[in-house]
């Protein structure tokens, strides 16, 4: 039997883009339930919510999934927003979790949380050598606050919490927005509208140097799955697919796969970002068996296709040329 099977675990953010597919994995695994935690029911932010969601779940493990999140733009118009929420969230949730007995907890950081100048790969061990690139260091120190709470609550309470370290995700079901979405989503938008309006041209952000590693959602989710069974320790886990490309590789890749054959054009007055992303992931596979699946070109394919399937003819039956 495994560790997952007869276990009631609640989930935040378990109706979103990574959750949504992290609840059908621990489904496979025959908990006994599973609390799905919607914004509207329970504000993370406040502590008595807080309370009242443990009081109503009685979960054994918590997933914490929920963020506020955005791209480089987002991040930048909502440095204060994005620190005050992601650290209120965590942080009560992680001690109301204790105070309530829970068994396990799985708190998700993010790649933000590695200084700008990190050495490429990224070992765990390098989280702490330097400050996060400026434009997301807000929302990658809070998150990285839940690191050292997990790991003070096992060195003081004996309190079972693990810290992962997802990459960049993409997938069907992402977020599109034309104000917070990620690059992979802005460009297949860009793209998939250029086409629409017949458009001759689209503008990326910056000079299209940086790198990025990528992670499909599937993917990402069954990592989460396989440490919140396995794993048991206060080496922050590092899940990716060790694969690296750069942002002009990567529009140029978007624009064959969409069908664009119009000119990307770079706006160099807007920032790069991290000048480069890739982790080791050498760590996550000795400790649990962890590598990626999906190939990045397949994953891409599946996300246009979601996005043409689902997103545009909304978007057109709303208004046209959005």
């Amino acid at each position: 039997m495994n560790y997952l099977s007869g276990k009631k675990v609640l989930v935040t953010g378990g109706a979103g883009f990574l959750g949504s597919i992290v609840v059908r994995e621990l489904r496979k695994k025959r908990c006994r339930s599973i609390f799905i935690v919607r914004s509207r029911d329970y504000d993370l932010r406040r502590m008595q919510d807080v309370r009242r969601l443990l009081r109503d779940a009685r979960p054994q493990i918590v997933v914490h999934l929920a963020a506020s999140v955005g791209g480089i733009g987002a991040n930048r118009q909502n440095p204060g927003r994005f620190f005050y929420d992601n650290l209120m969230m965590g942080v009560q949730l992680m001690e109301v979790s204790r105070l309530s007995g829970v068994e396990k907890f799985v708190a998700i950081g993010t790649i933000c949380a590695y200084p700008k100048f990190t050495p490429v790969p990224f070992k765990e061990q390098d989280l702490w050598i330097g400050y996060p690139e400026e434009t997301n260091a807000p929302y990658g120190l809070a998150k990285k606050m839940l690191l050292v709470q997990a790991q003070t609550y096992r060195k003081q309470y004996g309190f079972n919490a693990i810290y992962l370290l997802p990459v960049n995700l993409y997938g069907p079901g992402d977020n599109f927005s034309e104000t917070s979405s990620h690059v992979i989503p802005a460009l297949i938008k860009k793209c998939c509208d250029a086409i629409r309006r017949g458009e001759t041209s689209i503008t990326v952000w910056g000079t299209g140097k940086p790198t990025r590693e990528f992670l499909y959602v599937d993917d990402a989710a069954r990592g989460i799955v396989l440490a919140t069974e396995k794993y048991n320790d206060t080496r922050p886990m590092n899940l990716g697919s060790g694969k690296e490309i750069s942002i002009r590789e990567l529009a140029g890749l978007i624009a064959t796969l969409t069908g664009f054959r119009g000119k990307i054009l770079w706006d160099t007055s807007q920032p790069d970002g991290q000048p480069r992303r890739r982790l080791d992931i050498s760590f996550a596979r000795k400790a649990i068996g962890f590598s990626a699946k999906v190939g990045f070109e397949e994953g891409l394919k599946k996300t246009i296709a979601w996005y043409r399937r689902e997103v545009m003819p909304r978007n057109a039956a709303e208004g046209g040329n959005r």
